[in-house]
C-alpha cells in the first residue's frame, strides 16, 4: 500500500479523493493553506497538515510540502485545486511522483486563449476565440460576430465571464490591464468531463451535463451520461498534448449534435464524485506500466461510473439551486433530482465533514469582505493561478 499526500483539503473533490484511497488500503495525509477545511475532520486522514499559502508564499508552501513528504515517506502527491500552479512551479524538487504536468504546460490549459490556440491547431472544435488585449481589439470582437462571450483568460467559476453582453456594458466592464478573451457564442446543451490520464492516455473518465449550477458556473448535481463525442475529443486531446494528471473541460453541443470544447481545467471537478464509488477508480492514479512490470497490479481499461449513479452538493442546490428552479420553474426537475441523488459530502462512516462543513464558509465570508470580492472568489483567493506575471 501507498502513503498518499492530498492537497486542496477545503473541496469536496479533495475529501472523495481521500476517501477513496483510503477505502483501497492507502494511507492518505492531507495538506492544505485553511484552517478547518472541509476535509480537515474526516476520519480517512492519517495527519493533516496546515501550509503556507501557495499563492502569497509560494517558496514556504513548497517546503513545506518537501518535509511533509520526507517526513512521512510519502510516494504520491495528489493536487486537486489551482494548488497544482505552484506544486508543479517546484515539483522538480520534490522527492516523490507528482500527479501533475509540469508548469508550463499547465498554464497553456487553464490560459484561456492559449487553450483554444493549440486545440484548434490540431483539429480539436473550439469556439471562434480573438484575444482582448485593448479597444481596439474588443471593437474587433463585436464587428464580428453578434453574440459573443468575454472572459478573463485566467478565471475560475465563470464568476467574471460575460455572456452576450451589450458593446456599452462591455466597455465599461472590461478592464484592459489584464487579457481577456472574446468567443462566439454558442447555443446548446453544456456538459462537463474530468479524467484521469497517464501518459497520454485516459484511465477514468466522466461526463455530466450542466443543469443546476452555483452562479454561472460550478455544477452542483451530477449524473454521468455515455458521450462518445466528448470522449473522443479528450483521448485525441490527451494523446496529442501527452497528458499525465487530472484534466476537466467544459463543452457546449449545439443544436446541430456538433461537440465544441469552451475551456479546460488541468485539475480535479467534479467528475470525482461520480467515479469514487468505482472499485477500481484509485488504480487508475498509478503508472500501470511501471507496476505491471514488477507483477503488482493487472492493467486496466479507461474506468467509466457505475449505472444509476447520482450525486450532488446538498447545501448548495438548497442554497442555489432551490431559488433558481422557482425562478426558472423548474421544481419538479430539481425535486426529482434532489430526492434521487447522494450528498456528496455525508457519508454514515464519516459524518464530521458533513456536520462541521460551514466551519470554512465563515472564512470566506470574513476574507470576501476584507478584499471586496464575493465568497466564491474568495474560496481561491490564496491558491489561485493567474499566470506567470503574478
Amino acid at each position: 500500500m501507498t502513503n498518499i499526500l492530498i492537497t486542496g483539503g477545503r473541496a469536496p473533490v479533495a475529501l472523495e479523493l481521500a476517501r477513496a484511497f483510503h477505502r483501497a488500503g492507502h494511507t492518505v495525509y492531507m495538506a492544505e493553506s485553511l484552517c478547518g477545511h472541509l476535509s480537515q475532520p474526516s476520519a480517512a486522514i492519517e495527519a493533516n497538515f496546515v501550509v503556507p499559502a501557495p499563492r502569497q508564499e509560494t517558496g514556504a508552501f513548497l517546503q513545506a510540502l518537501k518535509t511533509i513528504i520526507e517526513q512521512n515517506q510519502i510516494q504520491l502527491l495528489v493536487p486537486t485545486c489551482e494548488e497544482v500552479f505552484h506544486i508543479a512551479k517546484g515539483m522538480a524538487d520534490l522527492p516523490c511522483r507528482v500527479f501533475t504536468e509540469p508548469l508550463e504546460k499547465l498554464d497553456l490549459y487553464h490560459n484561456k486563449w492559449n487553450f483554444a490556440v493549440r486545440a484548434s491547431h490540431f483539429g480539436l472544435r473550439v469556439p471562434d476565440s480573438i484575444l482582448i488585449q485593448n479597444q481596439d481589439d474588443l471593437l474587433h470582437a463585436y464587428a464580428q460576430w453578434r453574440d459573443l462571450v468575454l472572459k478573463p483568460v485566467y478565471s475560475r467559476f465563470a464568476s467574471r465571464t460575460l455572456i452576450r453582453p451589450q458593446l456599452r456594458d462591455a466597455m465599461s466592464m472590461l478592464k484592459f490591464g489584464e487579457p481577456w478573451v472574446a468567443q462566439e457564442f454558442i447555443a446548446g446543451q453544456q456538459f462537463c468531463s474530468y479524467s484521469v490520464c497517464q501518459n497520454g492516455r485516459v484511465t477514468a473518465h466522466a461526463v455530466y451535463p450542466t443543469i443546476f449550477t452555483a452562479g454561472q458556473g460550478a455544477t452542483i448535481a451530477f449524473q454521468h451520461v455515455e458521450h462518445a463525442a466528448i470522449f473522443n475529443w479528450v483521448r485525441t486531446f490527451v494523446e496529442r498534448f501527452n497528458v499525465t494528471g487530472q484534466m476537466s473541460f467544459d463543452f457546449v453541443q449545439s443544436a446541430g449534435g456538433d461537440v465544441v470544447a469552451l475551456e479546460c481545467n488541468p485539475r480535479a471537478t467534479s467528475g470525482v464524485h461520480l467515479l469514487a464509488s468505482h472499485p477500481q477508480f484509485v488504480e487508475s492514479f498509478f503508472d500501470n506500466s511501471t507496476r505491471l512490470a514488477s507483477g503488482q497490479v493487472p492493467e486496466i481499461n479507461c474506468l467509466t461510473p457505475l449505472k444509476n449513479n447520482f450525486q450532488m452538493l446538498a447545501t448548495a442546490m438548497l442554497m442555489y439551486g432551490l431559488p433558481e428552479s422557482f425562478r426558472k420553474k423548474r421544481l419538479k426537475q430539481w425535486a426529482k433530482t434532489f430526492f434521487a441523488s447522494d450528498d456528496v459530502i455525508l457519508d454514515a462512516k464519516d459524518p464530521l465533514p458533513f456536520l462541521l462543513q460551514f466551519r470554512s464558509l465563515f472564512f470566506y465570508l470574513k476574507l470576501a469582505r476584507q478584499k471586496g470580492i464575493t465568497p466564491l472568489e474568495a474560496s481561491t483567493f490564496d491558491i489561485e493561478w493567474n499566470g506567470f506575471e503574478n
